[in-house]
C-alpha cells in the first residue's frame, strides 16, 4: 500500500532528483568497481581524481577530503599550521552562507567579522568589503561565492592584494561558473569545494582543497591525515623528515608532524569522483540552460522580486535558482503555493549573524549590520536546478512563481 506520504513526494518536483548524473549507468560501473577492487581506502583513484579536479580547476594542487565542510576546517587549520594565520586573527566572511564556512573560524580562535552582501548578486562586493575595513582591519577574508554567482570578485581580489589581507575562497556552491575569463574557486590562495549529492556533481559526500602552493599543499596533505606524511610524494616526506629528525623507518609512519584529523576518503568516492568528472561540462551547460530558462520570466516579476544579476557572468553553474521577496508575506504566499508541488528551502543557511550558534560564541555581531544577508535570510528561498529538470517540470515551476 503507498501511503500519502509517499504520493506527496513522488509528486513533487525535488531538490535533488538523482543521486548521480547517469545514475542507472554509474551504479552499475561502482557495484564492478567495489567487486573487482583489491583496496577500497584511500588509494590510487583518489590520486587520479585530485590528479583530474586540479587539471579541471586549472590549479597546481587539489587535495581530496570527506566533505566541503571538512575542507573548510582543514583550510583553516592548514592556514593556522604554516602561520598565515594566528588565534585571534580577524577573518572577514560573508553574512550570507553555510555554517560550516565560519564554524572552523570560532572552532580554531579565530574572530569571524561578517561582510553583507548585495541584493543584486547575493554575494559579498568591493564596497561591502571597504565599508567594514573602515571599521577595522583584516587578516583574511574567506568569501563565499554563493549559488553560482560572484559580485567583483576581481575587485576584491586587487584590495585584499593591496592590503596583504589572504584571500580564500568557499566555491562549494559554484563550480564550474567562470567570471572575467576565470573559473570562481581561482581568485584566492586556496579554494574548496564540495561534492555532497546535491551539489554540481557527486561523490554522495566528499570535497576538496586546491591551491597553486607547494607548502599549503603539503599542509593540506598533513592536515587530512593526523599530521603524518603517508600521503605525501617520496620528495616531500624526505624534506620532511629531515627536518624533523626522523630517520627511522619503523617510527616514521607514526611520526604527527602537526594538528591534523582524519578527513580521508575511499577509494569508492575516488572512484565516483572520475566517473561524475567526465560528465561536469554537460551538467554545468545543462544547468545553466535550465536557469536561463527558468530565472527572466521569474526575475521579470519585479513587482514580487528583487531582481537578480547574471548577466556579468561568462558560464553560471549553479543548482538551485533563488529567489529575494520583496515582501515576507509573498515568501509565505510561494511556501504555500510549492507545498507538494516543487521543493524549496531557505538561501542556504541565511544571515549567519542571526544564527543561534553565532549569538553564543560572537554576541559582539549579534545585531551585526547586514541588511541586505538578513533580508535574503528572512524573505528569499531557493528551488533545484538540477540537469534532468524537463520542459513540464520547468514550466510548472514558473507558473508557480509567476501566476501570484
Amino acid at each position: 500500500m503507498v501511503s500519502g506520504l509517499s504520493l506527496y513526494y513522488e509528486s513533487m518536483i525535488p531538490l535533488i532528483k538523482s543521486t548521480f548524473y547517469h545514475e542507472a549507468d554509474t551504479k552499475r560501473k561502482l557495484c564492478r568497481f567495489i567487486g573487482s577492487a583489491q583496496k577500497l581506502s584511500i588509494g590510487e583513484q583518489c590520486r587520479l581524481f585530485e590528479q583530474n579536479f586540479a587539471k579541471y580547476q586549472d590549479r597546481k594542487h587539489c587535495i581530496f577530503v570527506n566533505s566541503g565542510s571538512s575542507a573548510n576546517l582543514a583550510l583553516i587549520q592548514a592556514l593556522l599550521n604554516v602561520g598565515i594565520l594566528k588565534r585571534g586573527d580577524p577573518v572577514g566572511f560573508s553574512a550570507l552562507t553555510w555554517s560550516t564556512n565560519v564554524m572552523p573560524m570560532i572552532q580554531l580562535g579565530l574572530e569571524p567579522i561578517p561582510v553583507d552582501v548585495e541584493l543584486d548578486t547575493l554575494n559579498v562586493s568591493s564596497k561591502n568589503l571597504l565599508a567594514v575595513l573602515e571599521k577595522q582591519p583584516l587578516k583574511a577574508l574567506f568569501l563565499t561565492n554563493l549559488l553560482g554567482f560572484c559580485d567583483d570578485i576581481d575587485e576584491i581580489a586587487n584590495i585584499c592584494r593591496r592590503k596583504k589581507i589572504i584571500f580564500i575562497e568557499d566555491n562549494c556552491e559554484s563550480l564550474g561558473s567562470v567570471y572575467k575569463g576565470k573559473k570562481l574557486g581561482n581568485w584566492g590562495l586556496a579554494s574548496t569545494f564540495s561534492f555532497y549529492v546535491g551539489h554540481h556533481m557527486s561523490t554522495v559526500e566528499g570535497g576538496a582543497i586546491c591551491t597553486d602552493s607547494e607548502e599549503l599543499d603539503t599542509a593540506f596533505q598533513l592536515v587530512r591525515a593526523h599530521g603524518w606524511d603517508r600521503h605525501l610524494t617520496e620528495q616531500k616526506q624526505l624534506i620532511i623528515r629531515l627536518k624533523h629528525n626522523v630517520n627511522s623507518t619503523f617510527y616514521s609512519r607514526y611520526t604527527f608532524y602537526d594538528l591534523g584529523y582524519n578527513f580521508r576518503t575511499t577509494e569508492i568516492q575516488g572512484f565516483l569522483g572520475n566517473n561524475q568528472l567526465l560528465y561536469l561540462n554537460e551538467i554545468v551547460k545543462k544547468r545553466e540552460k535550465n536557469f536561463l530558462a527558468m530565472a527572466p520570466p521569474i526575475y521579470g516579476r519585479s513587482d514580487l522580486y528583487y531582481p537578480v544579476r547574471f548577466d556579468h557572468m561568462d558560464v553560471l553553474s549553479n543548482f538551485a535558482v533563488p529567489v529575494v521577496c520583496r515582501l515576507k508575506k509573498i515568501r509565505d504566499t510561494l511556501v504555500k503555493r510549492s507545498d507538494g508541488k516543487v521543493e524549496i528551502r531557505p538561501v542556504v543557511g541565511g544571515d549567519m549573524t542571526n544564527q543561534p550558534f553565532f549569538r553564543k560564541y560572537v554576541p559582539r555581531f549579534h545585531n551585526s549590520p547586514c541588511p541586505n544577508a538578513r533580508l535574503i535570510h528572512e524573505q528569499g528561498l531557493y528551488f533545484g536546478n538540477n540537469p534532468e529538470l524537463t520542459k513540464r517540470e520547468m514550466s510548472e515551476i514558473i507558473k508557480i512563481f509567476t501566476e501570484l
